[in-house]
C-alpha cells in the first residue's frame, strides 16, 4: 500500500502516518508548517518531509490512498492534482473506517467525557492483554501513540463531532459505523460549526442511525437531553444499555466503586468519571470482560492527560489541570473536586480560549457552571480574540453570563499571576481549566511552589 498525507503535521494525522508506516505501508506526506511534537515524531520514523510546502509533483498515479487533513484548504494544489488523477481521497475518519471494516468497532461519542471513556476502555483491554487498535484524543500512560492500526480484531475510537475535512463537512463520528456505540451526554458546543442547538442534536441522531444492525448503544440516561433523543429515535434492530452514576463511596478523598457486586478503589474521582467508567464497563463487557476483571484493571487507571490531571500535591493542597472549556465540562470538573474534598476551599481558574467560549452570545450557556467554587476567576487574553478575529468580549457580559457571585474577570497574564501569588492555598484545591496556556504562564512551576 502506498499512502500520501496532505497535512501530515496534524496532531492525529502524523500519528496515523506513523501507525501505517509501522504496519509496513509506504507513507509520504507534506505540510506547510510542522511543529513539535509532530516534527520530532515524524523525524524519528523517517517520515518528516524533506521540504516544507505543498508539492503536487509527489501526487502520482501509483498512490493507493490520499488522506486529507483538516488543515488543508479546498484549493490545496496537491488535492487538485489528486482529484485530476482520480485518486481515492479519504478524510481521516473515512480512512480509519477503511482500515477497520473487518474489525469490531467501538465508538465513544458525546459532548464531554469521550477521551476519558475511550482511555478507560483502552487501559482495561491492555491490562487484560487483549489485542486491539485505537484512536484517542489525548496522551495516555502506557501508549506511545494516540492512533494505532494493526491487524487486531477490535478498534476503540473516540468519536469527534467536528467536521472531517475541507471536502467532507460531516462530523467525524458519522464515518465510523460502530458495533458498540457510547453516548456520554449532549451539551451544545462548537457553535462556529453548529450554529443552532437543534442542528447540533441532529448530528447525534445521525450517529445513532449509523450503528450497525444488531449493535449496542450505551447511553447516559441521567442526561435528560440525551435520554429524550434516544427515546424519540429508537431503532428496533439494535440493543440499548442505559447507565448513570454507579454505587460508590468516598472516604478520606478516595473513591471506591461497586459494579455488579464487585468493589474496588479508584485513582480517579467525580460523578462524571464514575459515569464514564460505567459506560466503559458496558463496552468492555460486550468484548467479553467480566466485572471482576474490569474493576481490578480500572483501579490502576490514573486518567488521560489534562483530564482532571493532578499537577502537584501537598499535605493540604492539590492542584488539578483539566481541558475543560465547554460549560458542561467546567461544571462537572468543579463539582467533582468539591465533592471529593468538601472541607477544602476550592479555587477555580478558567481560561476562555475556544471560538464558542469567547463568543458573547454563548456566555449565557455558562450560567451556574462555577457556582460550587469558593473563589473563581475567568481569564481570556486579547491575543486570543485577535487570533480568532473576534470582537472584544466585555467583562460585564462574562459576569452576567456565569451568574457567579464574586466572579473575577481578567485579561492580562500579569494580573492573573499577581492574583494567584497573593492567595493562600492552605487547606485548598486549585483547579486550572483551559484548552490554552494562560497566555504563557508556567502553571506547572506555580503548582509545585504552592504545594511544597
Amino acid at each position: 500500500m502506498r499512502v500520501h498525507f496532505i497535512s501530515i503535521g496534524g496532531s492525529v494525522m502524523h500519528q496515523l502516518a506513523i501507525a501505517l508506516h509501522r504496519k509496513g505501508y509506504q507513507v509520504t506526506g507534506t505540510d506547510d508548517e510542522i511543529f513539535e511534537p509532530a516534527k520530532g515524531n515524524l523525524a524519528a520514523e523517517g517520515l518528516l518531509p524533506v521540504q516544507i510546502g505543498w508539492q503536487p509533483a509527489l501526487i502520482t498515479k501509483d498512490i493507493d490512498a490520499v488522506i486529507l487533513g483538516m488543515h488543508a484548504k479546498s484549493d490545496n494544489p496537491e488535492l487538485a492534482r489528486a482529484q485530476e488523477l482520480g485518486l481515492k481521497i479519504y478524510s481521516f475518519p473515512e480512512y480509519i473506517y477503511h482500515e477497520s471494516r473487518q474489525k469490531k468497532r467501538v465508538v465513544v461519542g458525546g459532548s464531554h467525557g469521550k477521551t476519558t471513556t475511550t482511555s478507560m476502555i483502552m487501559h482495561v483491554l491492555k491490562q487484560l492483554g487483549q489485542d486491539f487498535d485505537y484512536l484517542v484524543g489525548a496522551r495516555l500512560e502506557g501508549f506511545d501513540q494516540s492512533v494505532n492500526i494493526t491487524d487486531a480484531p477490535v478498534i476503540v475510537c473516540e468519536g469527534d463531532e467536528y467536521p472531517a475535512s475541507t471536502l467532507e463537512k460531516k462530523p467525524k463520528f458519522h464515518f465510523l459505523y460502530p458495533h458498540v456505540a457510547i453516548l456520554t451526554g449532549i451539551a451544545w458546543d462548537h457553535i462556529n460549526v453548529f450554529p443552532t442547538f437543534p442542528f447540533y442534536l441532529e448530528q447525534f441522531v445521525i450517529f445513532i442511525r449509523k450503528i450497525e444492525e444488531g449493535g449496542l448503544l450505551i447511553y447516559n440516561e441521567s442526561d435528560p437531553v440525551l435520554r429524550k433523543l434516544v427515546e424519540e429515535n429508537r431503532r428496533e434492530d439494535i440493543r440499548y444499555q442505559p447507565y448513570a452514576v454507579p454505587e460508590h463511596t468516598i472516604t478520606n478523598g478516595q473513591t471506591s466503586v461497586t459494579i455488579e457486586g464487585v468493589t474496588g478503589t479508584l485513582k480517579v474521582f467525580g460523578n462524571h468519571n464514575l459515569m464514564n467508567l460505567t459506560a466503559a464497563y458496558y463496552a468492555c463487557r460486550e468484548l467479553g470482560v467480566s466485572a471482576e476483571a474490569f474493576v481490578q484493571a480500572i483501579s490502576g487507571f490514573t486518567g488521560a492527560a489534562k483530564r482532571l490531571e493532578l499537577l502537584a500535591s501537598g499535605s493540604t493542597t492539590n492542584v488539578y489541570r483539566d481541558f475543560a472549556h465547554a460549560p458542561s465540562k467546567v461544571k462537572a470538573t468543579i463539582e467533582a473536586v468539591k465533592q471529593q474534598y468538601p472541607d477544602r476551599k476550592l479555587v477555580a481558574v478558567l481560561e476562555l480560549h475556544t471560538y464558542s467560549s469567547l463568543n458573547e452570545q454563548f456566555m449565557q450557556e455558562y450560567q451556574g457552571a462555577m457556582d460550587k467554587a469558593d473563589a473563581a476567576v475567568v481569564f481570556y487574553s486579547q491575543h486570543a480574540l485577535e487570533l480568532k478575529r473576534m470582537p472584544n468580549l466585555p467583562a460585564e457580559k462574562v459576569i452576567a453570563g456565569f451568574g457567579k457571585k464574586g466572579l473575577l474577570v481578567m485579561n492580562r497574564r500579569e494580573e492573573l499571576q499577581d492574583w494567584l501569588q497573593k492567595q493562600s492555598f492552605e487547606n485548598s484545591n486549585l483547579v486550572l481549566m483551559s484548552s490554552g496556556n494562560y497566555d504563557g504562564i508556567d502553571m506547572l512551576t506555580f503548582a509545585r511552589q504552592i504545594t511544597q
